[in-house]
């Protein structure tokens, strides 16, 4: 199972890497970083269910680790922890 590290602090808010994560487990913050700009998060909850219903707690998806995140950004500002 592999975790997506995401430096807070250089992340500009772009949120390329939340619309390419095929799981769906990098999410807008609501918290803002030094720079006043929203960041990207990694959340362990995945995709909605269908229906649109988040899974339950024992049906959370998990990274992948795919990296399609650490392509897409242009400040390489993730890293993938395996």
């Amino acid at each position: 199972m592999a975790k997506i590290i995401i430096n807070q602090d250089r992340c500009k808010g772009c949120f390329l890497c939340v619309n390419f994560c095929p799981k769906g487990l990098i999410k807008k913050s609501v918290k803002l970083n030094k720079q006043g700009l929203n960041f990207a998060e990694f959340s362990r909850r995945g995709n909605l269910n269908k229906g649109g219903i988040p899974p339950k707690a024992g049906d959370l998806t998990d990274c992948i680790g795919c990296m399609q995140c650490v392509v897409i950004c242009p400040d390489c500002c993730i890293e993938v922890d395996k």
